[in-house]
């Protein structure tokens, strides 16, 4: 996990949630929520590359939230060689005080879309598309990190 510099961070409002993260990233806009919070876009100012940093909100609030996000976050990172599925660049704890720790921010790559708002479109979904996005799938579910 990434220290968060003392007095080095961009803190934006974006969709009425603060991001409060370390100098590195240059938040940009708002990309979406999800259940454990929002997403926004934003860029490395170390590599010049765009990002993703999605700030999951009071992680240990509950025991069964707290136990989905570390889920998530080790399905994430035993699948980070994998070209199919995005990749943890980073992981950054809210600057807050270790006894008032709540947040996380997950810094991933920027994707240009997502399947959900693929389905959700009002384009019209093409054989070849299903069968694209059913070989992605596969792939991700046959992957395995030790050949």
């Amino acid at each position: 996990m990434a220290a968060h510099d003392e007095g080095h961070s961009d803190v934006k409002q974006i969709a009425g949630q603060t991001f409060d993260v370390c100098a590195r990233y240059q938040l940009l806009k708002r990309l979406g929520e999800g259940s454990y919070g929002i997403v926004v876009s934003a860029r490395d100012k170390l590599t010049s590359k765009k990002v993703a940093i999605k700030k999951m909100v009071d992680v240990i609030e509950e025991a069964q939230d707290a136990k989905r996000v570390l889920r998530e976050l080790k399905l994430l990172r035993h699948f980070r060689v994998h070209e199919n599925i995005i990749c943890i660049k980073d992981i950054l704890l809210s600057p807050a005080p270790k006894s008032t720790f709540k947040d996380i921010y997950v810094v991933t790559d920027l994707m240009d879309t997502d399947l959900h708002r693929i389905i959700r479109s009002p384009q019209p979904l093409s054989d070849d598309h299903c069968r694209y996005f059913l070989y992605q799938i596969l792939r991700g579910l046959k992957y395995s990190p030790h050949p």
